[in-house]
């Protein structure tokens, strides 16, 4: 009896919260539901219908509440996602650009690949270099410049695969 005769009002009530027509009745069936398991030890000061309106209002602000926690959860999920597949992506990327330094360092002539490993990998100066192989400065420089030129025609297919790695690096 109490049922039908709140049951429609109450549906109404919680669809001014919920906007949703389904989750409004579920919101009500379990309100009912919870009225009728506790109606042994249940104490209701106001009326009924108070009582009533009230567990739904709040059964309403906790599926709210809840559903917003939800979305936090999914967004989180993708966003967890996304620098994933984005570091797996760049983990490649990383890998295959190695890979092609290596490579394209193996077409260098011995002394100019010494010199280029040198300053580019252990970060040594010009003049430590020259000291450490016994050469001048300039020669030194020669080799730099040829190892550089050499290495940018090798690499020149993946410019933008450096520039992105350089970038995450960064």
């Amino acid at each position: 009896m109490i049922f039908r005769a709140h049951y429609q009002s109450m549906c109404r009530y919680a669809y001014t919260f919920l906007r949703d027509r389904e989750e409004a009745e579920e919101v009500v069936q379990g309100t009912f539901i919870n009225l009728w398991d506790k109606r042994q030890v249940l104490e209701i000061q106001t009326s009924l219908k108070s009582y009533l309106f009230r567990a739904v209002r709040n059964s309403c602000l906790n599926s709210i509440k809840h559903e917003k926690i939800k979305q936090q959860h999914v967004a989180h999920e993708m966003a967890v996602m996304e620098v994933s597949r984005e570091s797996v992506t760049e983990a490649v990327a990383a890998g295959e650009l190695e890979q092609r330094i290596t490579s394209a360092m193996a077409v260098l002539p011995e002394q100019c690949r010494l010199v280029f490993q040198l300053s580019r990998f252990e970060e040594l100066k010009y003049q430590e270099i020259a000291e450490q192989l016994g050469i001048s400065i300039k020669t030194v420089e020669n080799h730099m410049g040829k190892a550089l030129r050499l290495m940018r025609e090798q690499l020149s297919d993946y410019l933008v695969l450096v520039l992105l790695f350089i970038k995450s690096v960064i």
